[in-house]
């Protein structure tokens, strides 16, 4: 959180890869960023996911950004940080949470990539090794649609509250 506000003073879009974060720490580290001038502009897979935070020029947002930096300018310095506003912090968790499940339909077709690779060793190696691939394969062919209806559902979930919170504006 410190880089990322350190890297906030340069007024650069900034990307953030807080390791092995809940949904709840990212929606977290977006709402410090609103509080100082920047807006959650998505999220990508790297080793982990990578956030992506870029200025917000909005009138606002800047008037927000100026207030907060000049009432918090140890921020960047590991000092006190504003408050967080709990409503907040649930939005941009849901939209965090769309967007990662948003991903998870590209990992769907990696998994069915994965599937082969097994296979196809198993076949040079011997009937032992072909039944643990086929084994394996069948789980995951298990899986994928448990793991797809899991993410529509969450998905569902998480546009309502985005458009509920859209509408309530």
């Amino acid at each position: 959180m410190l880089k990322m506000l350190r890297q906030m003073t340069s007024g650069q879009p900034v990307e953030v890869a807080p390791g092995m974060a809940t949904t709840k720490e990212f929606a977290r580290l977006a709402s410090i960023a609103q509080q100082f001038g920047y807006e959650y502009a998505g999220v990508r897979q790297g080793w982990g996911y990578v956030m992506l935070f870029v200025p917000d020029f909005s009138p606002q947002a800047r008037a927000r950004a100026a207030q907060n930096w000049a009432q918090y300018p140890n921020a960047s310095d590991g000092g006190a940080l504003p408050p967080l506003l709990p409503g907040a912090i649930e939005l941009l968790k849901a939209r965090i949470t769309f967007d990662m499940s948003a991903l998870y339909g590209n990992q769907v077709v990696r998994s069915i990539g994965i599937c082969v690779i097994p296979l196809a060793l198993g076949l040079q190696r011997g009937t032992t090794s072909v039944l643990l691939a086929g084994a394996f394969c069948a789980v995951l062919m298990v899986a994928i649609p448990l793991g797809l209806a899991i993410n529509r559902r969450r998905k569902a979930k998480c546009t309502a509250l985005l458009q509920a919170a859209d509408s309530y504006r």
